[in-house]
């Protein structure tokens, strides 16, 4: 039986717009907590696409069994109303360390655990989805109570307040509490406005539905929450370090979150020095000159007076074009200022690319490649696309049919094309996707592998923090206009010798990749 009148200390109109701002309040923290778990899930887990389909499918679906459960506590709608507030405070607050933590410390133990993120991803989405599905109901009987109108009208004010809060929540998610606060910490704050909205709500203005000593059990449940989430708060910098340590190691040295992505740099001291970028082994100072040189040598074969690096902000790729007589200048276009300060400035680090940057034919532009490629004029011999790994989504328009149709206009006659195609052992399909797609935009193509030694971690974008040892598994495609420069190019030694290699791994009939239609996949 439904509770059929209501108290309040204050008006009726006034009580009405406390609930409407309920309603607004939840809604926001409600999509924050949906955008925290997508946002994390795609950094810690990879491809964006797949995580933020997991989480809105499993979170609307939630969403209906919570709305079904809620009729059952429509009886006592106060009292259920702050539980399931509380409820919702502390799981979604909790949400983003939870899934951080199963990463850090669990990615590596193998058999179920090596997937405890994906999991974990799916029980917080489903159990988040049930709360805030069981919301609206219980609002909607809170705001009869108040003052009886016709159900269509109750369910356009709800649903207003509800929008129009999960539109401030989805703008304060990006620009507002990231900057401020960053992942961990932002969603304790929601959770802790979260926790004060619903019980100030039921406290202040539903407060006779309860008994004193249902009051009291609702004050006591909201304040441990808050200390809950308080604690946490005042904990997340040593979690944080403690869980980086156990991705990346105790070496840590640089650890920054720029407008771009999470760079880390470990060793360097006395240790071989690592770059990881969002969790991904960037360079590893094992091999990385094996990586490099593969890439950038066999394009170096005719002129290069000028040369464009894609990418490359550590400066590793200008070292080995600097090497060769006759470059008079290198652009670079790096979208991350960050990693162009630490190989200017960090000592291990510009130790290892060779002080290129002190060289002043080096010019660096800190701007996206594919947006800096359409307004680009000038012409350049060799073009070296030195970006992240083709599997990962963000990267995909960088590995698409228009991109190397951009990077072609701002090729010489005589130019060519050099691209890092992601792991061709590991990851067949995608490394002849990219040569497919560099094809269909009338380039002539040759592909190579360089690889490596079994031990240590893998360098390159293919690689992440945790599960990085294995072979070394470099796939690269050279391309130029004419079958004739290309051919001169392709005489190095390197790619003469993994031409072959990458011949037997062919698979012919691939589409290209364009941006309407991304072909490649984590």
């Amino acid at each position: 039986m439904l509770e059929s009148s209501v108290r309040l200390p204050v008006s009726a109109r006034t009580g009405r717009s406390l609930v409407l701002a309920g309603v607004f309040v939840c809604a926001a923290c409600g999509l924050v907590y949906e955008l925290e778990l997508v946002a994390l899930a795609s950094y810690l887990i990879g491809d964006s696409v797949t995580q933020a389909s997991v989480v809105l499918s499993v979170m609307v679906f939630a969403m209906g069994i919570g709305s079904l459960l809620a009729k059952r506590l429509r009886c006592r709608a106060s009292a259920w109303f702050g539980l399931v507030e509380s409820a919702l405070a502390l799981v979604g607050g909790c949400s983003a360390m939870a899934l951080y933590a199963a990463f850090a410390w669990t990615g590596e133990r193998g058999e179920v655990w090596a997937d405890g993120s994906r999991f974990l991803l799916v029980a917080f989405s489903l159990a988040i989805g049930i709360l805030i599905g069981a919301e609206v109901p219980l609002l909607m009987v809170l705001i009869q109570r108040i003052r009886r109108q016709d159900a269509s009208g109750a369910v356009a004010d709800l649903f207003a307040a509800d929008y129009v809060g999960a539109l401030v929540g989805g703008l304060a998610f990006p620009f507002l509490l990231l900057p401020l606060f960053g992942q961990l910490t932002g969603a304790l704050f929601t959770g802790a406005v979260n926790a004060f909205a619903g019980g100030a709500l039921v406290l202040g203005l539903f407060r006779r539905d309860l008994s004193v000593r249902g009051r009291w059990a609702l004050l006591t449940v909201n304040v441990l929450v808050l200390s809950l989430l308080a604690s946490a708060a005042v904990l997340v910098d040593d979690f944080e370090r403690a869980a980086r340590r156990a991705v990346y190691g105790a070496d840590v040295r640089v650890a920054v979150q720029t407008d771009v992505q999470e760079v880390v740099l470990t060793g360097g001291r006395h240790g071989t020095l690592d770059l990881f970028l969002d969790g991904r082994l960037r360079i590893s100072g094992r091999d990385e000159r094996r990586y490099h040189r593969g890439l950038v040598a066999p394009a170096m074969r005719g002129p290069h007076a000028r040369v464009l690096v894609l990418g490359g902000g550590d400066g590793l790729a200008a070292r080995e074009i600097l090497r060769h007589r006759g470059v008079r200048r290198v652009d670079i276009v790096e979208l991350d200022a960050v990693v162009v300060g630490l190989a200017r400035h960090d000592r291990a680090l510009s130790e290892l690319n060779g002080h290129a940057y002190r060289d002043p034919r080096v010019h660096v532009v800190n701007a996206d490649a594919f947006r800096w490629l359409r307004s680009a004029r000038a012409r350049y011999d060799v073009v070296i696309s030195d970006l992240p790994d083709p599997g990962i989504t963000v990267s995909t328009k960088l590995y698409s049919q228009e991109f190397y149709g951009l990077a072609t206009r701002v090729l010489a006659g005589s130019g060519r094309l050099a691209v890092h195609a992601g792991p061709l052992v590991a990851r067949p399909r995608t490394f002849w996707t990219v040569e497919a797609t560099l094809r269909s935009a009338g380039l002539r193509t040759v592909p190579y592998r360089v690889g490596g030694r079994r031990s240590g971690f893998a360098a390159g974008p293919d690689r992440t923090a945790q599960g990085a040892r294995a072979v070394r598994d470099w796939g690269f495609v050279l391309a130029a206009r004419t079958e004739p420069v290309l051919l001169r190019a392709a005489g190095s030694a390197v790619v003469r010798a993994g031409a072959a290699a990458a011949e037997r791994t062919r698979q012919p009939g691939l589409a290209p990749s364009t941006l309407v239609h991304p072909r490649y996949a984590n």
